[in-house]
């Protein structure tokens, strides 16, 4: 996948004001599809377009929530990597454009304009400030897509690979992703019709039972001094700080419970300082607090079948024995995950945060991620399937496994595991360490992301670090917009560094966090990548700068 690939056809522009974006719910203008060894351009008119015994069928049709267009390859006798689909038509250049990421985003989301090399993964906007409209596909589909736009037309991407391989489908019929798209109405802010978007891509979100609020001890603690007597004392502090009512705080034990390194399975017991999991569990209920647990589903150090463990030559992320990452596309290994998932369940947590799944799996984060989401030259167990459709297995497994327990995924591929997890970590790691840090994960996912809290998911821009490292006029502000976006508010709370001026501020913060909120909004992120100006429940002025060198 290049931009020459996707600039392939030509076409004139006449830009003008108000200019809308070439539709796209009918038949594209050009199909191609890449196998292992060669790029096959497809032929056809209509709706089916055909080529060396393949054939890609886009055959609009009108759902219950309206139009939309089905991409499905029939690929009997090649290993494919990927379809590209090309629609002509004039794009304005004068708008500008936002894309989402792979997995969690990194600080770098931003509206631009036409960049024709840019990837936008899963669905982009387009708006003049005025108008917006979008282009996305359904989540849960069984490709990896993301789109590129340059001043002749638009560009679909649908990656169908089984890792770093074609995926061979034989006679099976794929859809590989279903495309959708909004206008938005008079007056409708570029938020609005983002969630507008959303909500077409997404039809069933699984959400929360009640607006989600507490802490972790991630970014004080950094897995360091962790023991079951400090998440006790860490769950009173979480009692003491919420206010009366059904809907009580979390406490996540994060990463450092385990008796391995990393996270590492098995995980059926705590380590020396965690001796009797069920037995902390239930105390920590007993304090009217609800026990939240971290955990790394696919790494272990057991001694496992060789058949269930994931080969290639990115050695799962690239980790090095005694650790080995299980094969999702194993039955058995999969098994084995959902058992790991369900252990804790069983224990009695009420929510499981599951991470790293996307880099043990692709052995990249986000960020690395371009037109290859992998290295080439490796495959699952299963070559039958494609990645998306293993790594959506993978959810619906540890689904399974979780029972009633609500999920948070991380490093996890949202588009993906939307109507499977009732939260996301919507971005990388804030920081109990560095301010900077906090406020390009942080500030910048809250904002950019903002249109997926309740239409995919309920979104988490992760913690609000409470640290002597961290000034407390950051921290304030910072702990002011998580709460008043209505997202998932978690606190790492030093309770060294907690005097009367910060309890007070955590107590009136759980307070509005325990019920709905109507929501901030950013008003200048088209010009500002971490936004300063809100409106929507009110108004709010941000300064994320402390004016030092």
């Amino acid at each position: 996948m290049t931009s020459g690939a996707a600039a392939g056809v030509a076409g004139a522009r006449v830009d003008s004001g108000g200019t809308k974006l070439p539709g796209i719910l009918r038949a594209p203008d050009a199909v191609a599809v890449y196998t292992e060894t060669q790029r096959v351009a497809l032929t056809g008119t209509g709706t089916r377009w055909v080529g060396a015994s393949m054939e890609v069928v886009t055959e609009p049709r009108t759902s219950p929530q309206g139009a939309e267009l089905p991409v499905t390859l029939t690929a009997p006798h090649a290993a494919v990597l990927r379809i590209g689909l090309r629609w002509k038509g004039a794009v304005p250049q004068a708008w500008k454009f936002l894309g989402d990421h792979w997995e969690r985003s990194y600080g770098d989301l931003e509206w631009r304009g036409i960049v024709p090399h840019r990837l936008m993964p899963w669905y982009f906007l387009a708006s003049d400030g005025q108008l917006t409209e979008g282009c996305g596909v359904k989540t849960g589909c069984a490709s990896i897509a993301c789109w590129q736009v340059d001043p002749a037309g638009i560009t679909l991407w649908l990656d169908v690979a089984n890792g770093g391989a074609g995926v061979d489908l034989g006679e099976r019929k794929l859809e590989a992703a279903t495309v959708v798209t909004h206008a938005s109405a008079a007056g409708q802010s570029p938020l609005a019709a983002a969630r507008a978007l959303c909500l077409r891509m997404c039809q069933k979100p699984r959400l929360p039972d009640a607006p989600v609020y507490g802490g972790n001890n991630w970014y004080y603690t950094y897995g360091n001094n962790l023991s079951a007597e400090a998440l006790l004392r860490d769950s009173d502090l979480m009692a003491a700080l919420a206010p009366a009512g059904p809907n009580r705080p979390f406490m996540v034990l994060d990463m450092g419970w385990e008796p391995s390194p990393e996270g590492a399975g098995p995980t059926d017991r705590g380590n020396y300082k965690f001796p009797d999991m069920p037995g902390m569990v239930t105390e920590i209920k007993q304090r009217g607090v609800r026990p939240g647990v971290w955990i790394r589903p696919l790494l272990s150090v057991a001694s496992l079948d060789a058949s269930w463990l994931l080969k290639g030559p990115q050695a799962g992320g690239g980790v090095k024995p005694p650790f080995v990452v299980l094969d999702p596309s194993v039955p058995a290994a999969l098994e084995y995950v959902e058992q790991r998932v369900r252990g804790l369940s069983d224990w009695g947590f009420d929510l499981i945060k599951h991470d790293f799944s996307t880099f043990d799996l692709t052995g990249r984060w986000g960020f690395q991620m371009g037109p290859e989401l992998t290295v080439a030259g490796w495959h699952f167990a299963d070559r039958g399937r494609t990645t998306a459709e293993v790594v959506r297995g993978l959810y619906q497994a540890i689904r399974r496994g979780a029972g009633k327990a609500q999920l948070i995924g991380c490093n996890t591929i949202g588009h993906l595991g939307a109507g499977l997890f009732e939260m996301q970590r919507i971005g990388d790691d804030t920081s109990g360490r560095e301010w900077p840090r906090s406020r390009k994960m942080g500030v910048n996912t809250l904002a950019f992301r903002l249109s997926q809290h309740n239409t995919f998911f309920a979104a988490d821009a992760d913690c609000v670090p409470v640290t002597q490292a961290i000034p407390w006029n950051l921290t304030r502000q910072w702990l002011d917009l998580v709460t008043r976006s209505g997202t998932a508010l978690f606190v790492s709370a030093d309770p060294a560094v907690l005097g009367q001026r910060e309890r007070g501020a955590l107590k009136a913060a759980f307070a509005l966090a325990a019920r709905p909120q109507h929501g901030l909004e950013p008003l200048d992120w088209m010009s500002n990548s971490a936004p300063e100006h809100w409106g929507g429940g009110g108004t709010a002025d941000y300064h994320w700068y402390n004016d030092e060198v």
